[in-house]
């Protein structure tokens, strides 16, 4: 219950026109004893005397009749109800927790798989979706039935009703002692079933590489692996819940044989007449019906409360990057200028990979950020753009301190280009409209003209109408960053970040990024984490970032002329590009 109510509470469709929803089940349940009611009175009054009755057993019937009736609209409309406030309900927790997971930092996005993020949003909540619609409905209305059928049974003989409610005294306490190991139980499915989604996502979207590798025998064992694991979990919890279910067989067979031997004796001994010990039968059906079908449907809700579970895991994660929303305080208009002070970084249970970094960027200034891998250059980008927040130390924008910052003012006037430059399944279009919302077709081709990409674009069959594919596949990879810069040139950010993308594209295409990047860089503050150093040759200044340091700082020329790390580098990267030339 206390999960049911925090249920409620984070989605509160679930309760609205509850009165009204439950008024309806009550009179759903009502009118499922008329017939026991109905036989009573036709056995015991309209068949008096032995004889028939006909004008009131005409009378009953007809009762019966318009009772059966409400009860059946009642049931209609109170299904109906239920269906629309779980469906309302299911909508908002998924878009909730959807919502969560990308307000989570990219540490903790990094830290679990997406198909097990994504299981969370999706196979977790239909699982809960699945039993408020059916099962939970179902325990509605039952429950309602049995506290009726118990006042009627106890009305027509105290005796017979406490030797039914005997007869399930085993099944309550199997219930509830097992109730803990099958909570654990159906959790561990849950878990299971994120893990086999995860690992089926994982070999859809690397399907080239496996066929390149020719691994798809091995990938087969993990998926197998990972569906047997489900499969096993799955068998285990089914095999607990059987228990409970024939526990709830057992009792309701004690109890029909109960009211038959008991029941007859008691009707020999005048204390019983026929019509409330068939009336009674009936109840008996009535009260065991509910009490074996739930013993089925409580397992079911241990399933979902493992899934809600976790979805709540989700939910009850902190947002360590927190957006302070209107309470902050927005970038100033015009240029920014970036600043690090005494800024330290390390990831959970890892070793610090930013020591202290103390660094101002001027506005309107492109900057180029190179290093060995593992060098800090990664992270220090995304401190900039607030992807993470660092361990010690501030990083301000425009003299306003990051945390500070709304992420609507941060979002609007910082724009990152990975180096994946990731696309969504649509057209060239819609993906540059990404960058600004409303944009027509006519100012995204000009989009492409003013960063020198216009023959490219006329090149396509389709121009910005052209589809890209999912995860913009149907482009080559140097197309897609071509697509990606287009994006964030319409934002009009005030800072600019980029993964440099040249390091996997052909010289043509490369020489088209570049063409691009000088036009969108041109005039606003740019931050480069360079991976070729032609890059670096080009900017207005050079960082140096080595074991978590900036150990160099100045011009292409300038570092040049001092050696050091920077005069290694730039050696090795231009031997490299005498020997590929």
């Amino acid at each position: 219950m206390r999960a049911f109510r925090r249920i409620g509470r984070l989605a509160p469709q679930f309760t609205e026109g509850i009165r009204v929803t439950l008024l309806l089940a009550l009179l759903a349940t009502l009118g499922r004893i008329v017939v026991p009611v109905v036989i009573e009175a036709v056995l015991d009054h309209g068949l008096r005397g032995g004889h028939a009755h006909l004008g009131e057993i005409r009378d009953e019937v007809l009762l019966g009749a318009a009772a059966i009736l409400l009860t059946a609209v009642s049931a209609v409309a109170m299904n109906a109800r239920l269906f629309r406030a779980t469906e309302s309900g299911l909508a908002h927790l998924r878009v909730l927790t959807f919502r969560h997971v990308h307000d989570l930092s990219m540490l903790h996005q990094q830290a679990e798989r997406r198909g097990g993020l994504t299981s969370r949003v999706t196979s977790d909540v239909d699982t809960v979706s699945v039993f408020m619609q059916f099962s939970g409905i179902f325990l509605v209305t039952a429950s309602g039935q049995l506290v009726v059928a118990t006042i009627l049974m106890f009305v027509y003989s105290w005796q017979l009703a406490l030797l039914v409610l005997l007869s399930f005294v085993p099944l309550g306490v199997m219930s509830r002692r097992l109730q803990p190991t099958l909570s654990a139980a159906y959790g561990e499915v849950r878990r299971r079933v994120g893990e086999m989604l995860g690992a089926i996502g994982e070999s859809v979207v690397g399907a080239p590489t496996i066929r390149a590798y020719a691994v798809e025998g091995r990938t087969a064992e993990r998926i197998d692996a990972a569906v047997e694991a489900t499969r096993r979990t799955q068998y285990d919890a089914q095999r607990l819940a059987v228990g409970v279910y024939l526990g709830g067989e057992s009792g309701a067979a004690l109890a029909n044989c109960f009211v038959v031997v008991v029941g007859v004796l008691l009707g020999i001994g005048g204390h019983l007449s026929l019509g409330r010990l068939v009336a009674f039968l009936f109840l008996v059906t009535l009260f065991v019906n509910p009490v074996s079908v739930m013993a089925d449907a409580l397992n079911e809700a241990q399933n979902a409360l493992a899934a809600f579970a976790r979805v709540l895991d989700v939910l009850d994660t902190p947002t360590d990057v927190a957006d302070p929303g209107e309470a902050g305080t927005p970038l100033p208009p015009g240029p920014l200028g970036a600043r690090f002070e005494g800024v330290r970084f390390a990831y959970p249970s890892g070793p610090e990979i930013l020591h202290g970094i103390d660094l101002e960027l001027a506005p309107r200034t492109r900057v180029a950020v190179v290093g060995e891998t593992g060098g800090g250059k990664t992270t220090l980008a995304k401190l900039l753009t607030r992807l993470m927040d660092p361990s010690a130390g501030t990083v301000s924008l425009g003299g306003v301190p990051l945390p500070a910052v709304p992420f609507s003012s941060l979002r609007q006037r910082v724009v990152v280009v990975p180096q994946d430059g990731f696309l969504f399944d649509t057209t060239i279009a819609d993906n540059v409209a990404y960058g600004r919302d409303g944009i027509t077709d006519e100012e995204v081709a000009a989009a492409f003209r003013a960063l020198g990409l216009g023959r490219w674009l006329a090149g396509l069959a389709d121009g910005v109408r052209t589809r890209v594919g999912e995860r913009g596949e149907a482009l080559s990879v140097g197309e897609r960053q071509l697509v990606a810069l287009a994006r964030a040139y319409v934002a009009d950010p005030d800072l600019l970040v980029l993964d440099e993308a040249t390091s996997a594209v052909d010289p043509a295409t490369e020489a088209r990024i570049a063409s691009a990047l000088e036009a969108l860089t041109r005039g606003r503050t740019s931050v480069t984490v360079a991976h070729r150093l032609s890059t670096a040759e080009a900017a207005d200044e050079v960082l140096v970032v080595e074991g978590g340091e900036v150990v160099q700082r100045g011009t292409h020329a300038e570092l040049l002329a001092e050696g050091g790390t920077y005069g290694r580098l730039h050696a090795a990267w231009d031997a490299q590009r005498t020997a590929v030339g």
